[in-house]
């Protein structure tokens, strides 16, 4: 009997520990996204800046050979990002998808002047540099006129200082959560070991004794748990670069490997603070106390 009760209490005992190492990793995935939001949020807003096109429309008499040289005139500059031509045609065909095949009917001939599409680098992409771009792009006596799209531009810049509130507030809340949800892990597992503990004070061990054990084994719980979490964060972002290829884009795989050190260094820090404090408030409790 004796026997039988010590293996279920072992399987308990692995049972709770493995349970803590899940729950801590299922948080530590949440503060690996929040992480990853944290790191590349100049990134999020670099992309959708560095893809609000420029029109530079062209005179109607300028050919393609003339279109040609321009665009390559206008990639040398430092504030132009990519430059590509559109034609006539092309311009004619987005038309059609967007009015219908018939609205030419009306013309004569093909009012769909020829194009340079521009996209800018994240930086020039604000109200006063956008302007300076358009007089200067103005200037060459190719372009009969440029459509910065200033509205879209404003409220681009707008919208994302307003998202990027809301992303912060969230993601402290969400550390916030994380950090309480860990700290109660720990203290249901240690607390299963009170009796242990207080065994320990009675045989005169000091506090420093009574809690070396459990922080050692607080530090593997965390780099476990941080491990688990990797591989399933990991493995997010492999299915993300698979199936959504342009999204994958916007992360700065350089800043993966300081994602990587946050999560293991919350894990083991949130271990060991939580076991720290559990452990030393359980060698002050009462033998009585013990029970409630």
């Amino acid at each position: 009997m004796a026997k039988q009760e010590k293996k279920m209490m072992r399987r308990r005992m692995a049972n709770a520990y493995l349970s803590s190492i899940v729950s801590i990793a299922l948080v530590l995935m949440l503060i690996g996204t929040a992480s990853l939001l944290i790191v590349n949020a100049g990134s999020v807003s670099d992309y959708f800046k560095e893809n609000l096109k420029v029109s530079v429309i062209l005179k109607q008499e300028i050919g393609e050979r003339q279109a040609a040289k321009l665009q390559e005139k206008l990639e040398t500059l430092p504030y132009v990002n990519t430059a590509r031509y559109v034609s006539r045609e092309e311009g004619t065909q987005d038309l059609q998808k967007m009015l219908g095949e018939d609205f030419l009917s009306v013309f004569e001939t093909s009012p769909v002047p020829t194009s340079i599409d521009l996209t800018l680098f994240a930086e020039y992409v604000c109200a006063d540099s956008i302007e300076v771009v358009r007089k200067q792009l103005v200037n060459y006596p190719e372009v009969d006129e440029v459509d910065c799209q200033q509205s879209l531009v404003d409220a681009l810049n707008t919208n994302l200082a307003k998202v990027s509130l809301v992303l912060g507030v969230f993601i402290i809340l969400m550390l916030f959560i994380s950090f309480v949800l860990i700290g109660n892990t720990i203290r249901l597992n240690v607390f299963s070991r009170r009796f242990t503990i207080h065994t320990m004070k009675m045989v005169g061990a000091t506090r420093s004794f009574i809690r070396k054990p459990f922080l050692i084994s607080a530090i593997y719980q965390g780099l476990l748990s941080a491990a688990i979490a990797l591989v399933a964060l990991g493995t997010g972002l492999l299915v993300l670069k698979s199936s959504f290829p342009e999204l994958f884009e916007i992360v700065r795989t350089g800043m993966i490997a300081t994602v990587g050190l946050i999560v293991i260094a919350s894990g083991v820090t949130i271990c060991v603070t939580s076991t720290y404090f559990v452990v030393g408030k359980l060698i002050s409790l009462d033998k009585n106390d013990l029970y409630y």
